[in-house]
């Protein structure tokens, strides 16, 4: 089977023959169509996470999928060969083969029946981060009608998602993007638009109840002081925090590293009455389910800003670190 690798850290991926994908009981067997591409697929390439994510190498990368079910295990019930399907297999499941291949076992947990009303390479591009905006306002962030959230990077992946389902929520939106991209994420249905090259958001904005944040650093610890009493960062950039280590089940010495990695920032947050979470997106059909159901509604939209050919995945997983695309880039042709 036709798959893209990385073998070593850093290194660009490779094309390999790799192993069929064994189907489990509860798998369902999908035929690849399109595969969304992630910025934490190039920081899995450049070994960002070798400490959160062990994989054995060589490891076939990619973390979104949209295609056909052409096989089901012996106790799966919700899926049947022929149904057009998209998933985000966990990227913590080292055994199992990632989605820049011509076919993905995915357990049922793990997937939902793609938008009707969307192509599947649209389909490919959401299920990161459709999961990860929901995580951060709804399951996390509990966002209510009337509150103020800031996201930040609204033109990017993470954020033209998080922008729709905010104002859907209720949510007065603000978001930092290029002027360029100004008149784009104000159609997402940003209230307030930062050029975040000449204009400083922390001086802009004020007494906001959420902010997500994807872009870390200097953008973080501003992010804190925007906030009124009260509110609350979440980071899905790092840095990791305690309660990440547990939720993981890290060990102790794992635990204290990330104790260690995010205390500044959380002691920033506690003296200005704030707080700050950080968000490691899981898998969750359920909650793709929910999506699908807002996508077919014309709540919220994909939007894809460049489709690569199959065979031009090693050159596109490296396009990530370049940045210059609304929305997400797709893999497709498989």
């Amino acid at each position: 089977m036709r798959a893209f690798v990385i073998n070593e850290y850093k290194e660009p991926l490779q094309e390999a023959d790799v192993p069929e994908p064994v189907v489990g009981e509860h798998d369902v067997l999908v035929q690849v169509q399109a595969a969304g591409l992630n910025v934490v697929d190039e920081k899995i390439r450049q070994g960002s996470y070798k400490a959160l994510l062990r994989y054995e190498l060589p490891q076939v990368m990619g973390s979104d999928v949209a295609g056909t079910v052409i096989d089901v295990g012996a106790k799966v019930r919700g899926f049947a060969p022929g149904d057009q399907v998209y998933a985000q297999p966990r990227l913590d499941r080292i055994d199992r083969i990632g989605t820049f291949a011509e076919r993905i076992a995915v357990p049922e947990a793990e997937v939902a029946l793609k938008p009707a009303s969307v192509s599947l390479e649209e389909a490919g591009s959401l299920p990161l981060v459709a999961l990860t905006a929901w995580q951060a306002l709804v399951e996390r962030g509990n966002v209510q009608p009337g509150q103020r959230v800031l996201i930040h990077a609204g033109a990017g992946g993470v954020g033209t998602i998080a922008i729709q389902l905010a104002k859907h929520l209720g949510a007065t939106v603000a978001t930092t993007a290029s002027a360029g991209n100004a008149d784009f994420v104000r159609e997402l249905g940003a209230d307030s638009v930062i050029d975040y090259r000449n204009q400083d958001f922390e001086q802009l904005l004020d007494r906001y109840d959420l902010v997500l944040d994807s872009v870390g650093g200097e953008t973080l610890e501003k992010s804190l002081r925007v906030l009124r009493p009260g509110g609350k960062v979440i980071g899905i950039v790092g840095p990791p925090d305690p309660a990440f280590a547990r939720e993981k089940g890290l060990n102790p010495v794992m635990r204290l590293a990330m104790a260690a990695l995010s205390g500044k920032i959380r002691r920033q947050a506690k003296r200005l009455g704030v707080t700050y979470e950080f968000l490691f997106m899981h898998a969750s059909g359920e909650q793709l389910r929910q999506i699908t159901a807002l996508v077919d509604e014309g709540v919220v939209r994909p939007v894809v800003g460049r489709v690569f050919d199959f065979d031009e995945t090693a050159q596109a997983v490296q396009s990530l670190g370049k940045g210059g695309v609304r929305g997400k880039s797709v893999i497709t042709g498989v």
